[in-house]
């Protein structure tokens, strides 16, 4: 699933080691069933050397994010150099990518979302904790709407938007009891159409009036600043 072309020292194997042992158990056991103990003895490794690599098993499913996003962006941009694609196209890419990354991880992603509302906790989605990897995230939703002509106003706030709703649709997956999960892909499919459908008539001047009480309410929640910066898209 992963890239592992590169080259790695004795330590970075062990650590490597370390993390593919521990998300095997946490897909056959759980994460709440796995300990760091368990985690050790299936690696063959002392359980001191497993916390010097990992602190908690919280940071072993943070490298993991952090894997998963990393192999994310990678599969991402190949994709978009290979052929010239529409919005459509390159969105379908972005989401698609990611549940076919994650196929086997469902009971992992659980914990995405079981301290969502915990902001201070080190896995929610929202916390400082998953910070580096939601930002990359939302790198990867700039990329696929690079060159469309976008409101100035929705600019700073679009890749955002697209990041939350791609957790609703990982969300809608590990409930997706399906074949292959498929009802999260037509799901996924129908959605972005409708999507791309809004984005082709957002720039209408009918509809300027609208794009500034979204502005404005956005500005009142802190979500958009004051002074808006140079377009990222």
């Amino acid at each position: 699933m992963f890239n592992t072309t590169k080259s790695l020292s004795k330590s970075e194997a062990t650590r490597k080691h370390l993390l593919v042992t521990a998300l095997s158990l946490f897909r056959h056991k759980g994460l709440d069933a796995t300990t760091m103990r368990d985690i050790a003895k299936e690696a063959e490794l002392a359980l001191g050397a497993a916390y010097y690599y990992f602190e908690s098993k919280e940071a072993i499913v943070q490298a993991y994010y952090a894997q998963v996003q990393t192999e994310h962006a990678h599969q991402v941009k190949n994709a978009f150099e290979r052929d010239s694609l529409d919005l459509l196209e390159r969105l379908r890419i972005v989401f698609h990518t990611k549940l076919e990354i994650v196929r086997e991880d469902r009971r992992i992603l659980d914990a995405l979302f079981r301290y969502t509302g915990e902001p201070s906790h080190p896995l929610s989605a929202f916390g400082a904790g998953t910070k580096a990897v939601r930002e990359q995230s939302m790198e990867v939703f700039r990329l696929a709407l690079a060159g469309e002509e976008i409101p100035q106003e929705f600019a700073p706030i679009l890749p955002l938007a697209l990041w939350a709703l791609h957790l609703g649709a990982l969300l809608y997956f590990i409930y997706d009891e399906s074949p292959n999960q498929e009802r999260t892909h037509k799901l996924v499919d129908s959605v972005l159409a409708q999507l791309v459908r809004l984005f082709g008539v957002m720039n209408l001047p009918i509809l300027s009036p609208f794009r500034g009480s979204i502005v404005a309410m956005l500005r009142e929640a802190r979500i958009l600043p004051e002074e808006l910066p140079p377009s990222a898209v």
